[in-house]
């Protein structure tokens, strides 16, 4: 899978918990506690309450969770729930799939191999998203991706066919800096966070 976008402002930087380093907020996850002292992930970041940042890799939060660097950060005793990597992972793809449906609603997105091709020739695409268990050599064969301000295989066919009111879609790609950089700070804190297996021979319906 692959992971595309950037921001540079340094008022965006925050201290990771595992690194100790500042980073731009793009790639990180923010953590609170909540009113039980359990560990709780703030992705849309606007819960109150002192916040803890870990860049947004499985490494990373595996990290945290074998050396309870969670309970050092909050400076206080914090319960980390057995499936925290797992909850992140369904919020991120739920996220995900929200703000490509809301691109597609306005406008800027569209799905299936054809248009999508036709889009990546005109130089029309912003953004590509493809099925992680699509056809390898299908998404190779869809254009060239040089141009695009990100690339991204990190949900699956049924996942991304969701987004667009379909049983399954393959390519699929925004059109318009409408909704762009949503999709990309999703797209890559969850290419950061999921494993998965890619391939088949899936086609788009």
């Amino acid at each position: 899978m692959s992971r595309g976008g950037s921001r540079t402002k340094v008022s965006e930087e925050r201290r990771c918990l595992v690194e100790g380093s500042g980073q731009d907020r793009f790639g990180m996850i923010r953590f609170v506690l909540g009113p039980d002292g359990v560990v709780t992930p703030d992705l849309a970041e606007k819960l109150g309450g002192r916040g803890v940042w870990v860049t947004a890799d499985r490494a990373s939060i595996n990290t945290v969770i074998a050396k309870n660097l969670f309970a050092r950060g909050f400076k206080e005793a914090a319960k980390i729930p057995e499936n925290l990597i797992d909850i992140i992972e369904t919020m991120l793809v739920k996220r995900l799939i929200s703000a490509i449906a809301m691109a597609r609603k306005g406008g800027f997105a569209i799905a299936g191999a054809d248009r999508v091709k036709e889009s990546m020739q005109f130089g029309k695409a912003r953004v590509l998203l493809q099925a992680s268990d699509g056809s390898e050599r299908e998404k190779r064969n869809i254009g060239d991706k040089s141009e695009l301000s990100g690339a991204f295989e990190c949900l699956t066919s049924t996942e991304l066919g969701m987004a667009f009111g379909r049983e399954t879609v393959v390519h699929a790609a925004l059109t318009s800096v409408g909704l762009k950089n949503r999709v990309i700070y999703e797209a890559n804190r969850l290419c950061g966070i999921r494993v998965l297996n890619a391939s088949s021979d899936q086609k788009d319906r």
